[in-house]
């Protein structure tokens, strides 16, 4: 049973220089009992009707905690690590690139149990992670030869640099965001709306890859025995590689926070513009109008009532404040913005 259409069994036999495939379940206690060999059984879940076999192989052939196939069967759990006397069992989050975007960060769930000369890998959609060391050991027996442990390490390694492009893709989303909302002339509902999915997609990304940051720190820090002490700082460069990501989400996360003080500074900014160039409007238009409010009453003896200029000269005197109005509040940086040096000298003066 090389491909049972739900599984692909992978050996390795010490001094071989080639992986076998093509061999059956029934092989597999044979194979297990010698240590030399290294194992691992690649197990898809993509069809409900192999289900029970599935549970069969994981219950029946490795003898897992029956809690723990619950686990490895069902979807949607959160990263997490288990250790068993002569195993350990874990789920990490690979990410979906033809889904994920940073406004909708999507990710697929992949289970795992290693043993001391075996890895098994349980997922219902398909790894690009998996693949590639599917392909690798099939050319090269390299990472084989150092053990289950390693050809773990090598799974968890793909996986987790698969983080990296959708990590850009954050950046520059949020880089784009910022000249977006930066040049608005007033409030975007849309712009709003994306920074709100940004936001959610930067939270799922920090939540995953915190909880995932445990898994590997317990497993890079010697605290199960399936883990040989020379593999170990291969664990701790993957862990090291998740802690960057981590961190990133954590600073995008400010980032996004910013963005909605960015957002409604530049709206107030802009409130504040109108309200400015309202109350200069209404500062000149009142002396104006204290003129063409006085003249508009009717008394005999009014200067300049009957002269044959008064009109004019009304009308001069109201177009001279205005100038002077307007000279003054551009004097005070009130029309324009001016560069401090010359409101230092205003001040002097």
């Amino acid at each position: 049973m090389g491909n049972h259409g739900f599984a692909q069994i992978f050996v390795y036999r010490q001094g071989s220089d080639h992986v076998e495939e093509g061999l059956s379940v029934a092989d597999l206690p044979t194979l297990l009992a010698d240590q030399n060999n290294v194992l691992w059984v690649d197990v898809r879940g993509e069809n409900p009707d192999d289900v029970p076999a599935i549970k069969d192989l994981l219950l029946n052939t490795f003898k897992f905690h029956y809690l723990t196939v619950e686990d490895c069967l069902e979807t949607r759990n959160q990263p997490k690590i288990e250790a068993f006397p002569d195993y350990f069992y874990f789920i990490v989050h690979g990410v979906k690139p033809d889904e994920t975007s940073p406004t909708n960060f999507v990710t697929k769930e992949l289970d795992g149990f290693l043993g001391t000369n075996y890895v098994v890998t349980f997922h219902i959609e398909r790894f690009r992670s998996v693949k590639n060391v599917r392909q690798h050991i099939r050319s090269s027996t390299v990472a084989c030869q150092r053990g289950a442990t390693y050809l773990l390490h090598q799974i968890l390694d793909q996986l987790v640099d698969f983080y990296m492009p959708l990590v850009d893709d954050f950046d520059e989303a949020i880089n784009s965001l910022e000249e977006r909302v930066l040049r608005l002339r007033k409030s975007n509902s849309e712009i709003l709306e994306e920074v709100m999915d940004l936001r959610r997609g930067v939270a799922r990304l920090k939540r995953i890859s915190h909880r995932q940051l445990e898994v590997l720190y317990r497993m890079s820090h010697g605290e199960f025995t399936q883990i040989p002490e020379n593999v170990l700082p291969f664990f701790r460069d993957v862990h090291d590689h998740l802690m960057r990501i981590s961190d990133l989400a954590e600073n995008y996360r400010d980032l996004v926070g910013g963005l909605f003080e960015i957002h409604f500074a530049v709206i107030g900014n802009k409130t504040n513009e109108i309200m400015k160039i309202l109350a200069i409007v209404s500062a000149i238009i009142l002396p104006l109008t204290l003129i063409a409010g006085i003249y508009g009453m009717n008394f005999e003896n009014m200067p300049e009532l009957h002269s044959k200029y008064g009109y004019g000269l009304t009308l001069l005197a109201m177009l001279l404040i205005t100038i002077l109005l307007l000279y003054y509040f551009w004097r005070r940086g009130w029309i324009t913005e001016r560069n401090e040096a010359n409101l230092s000298d205003d001040a002097a003066e």
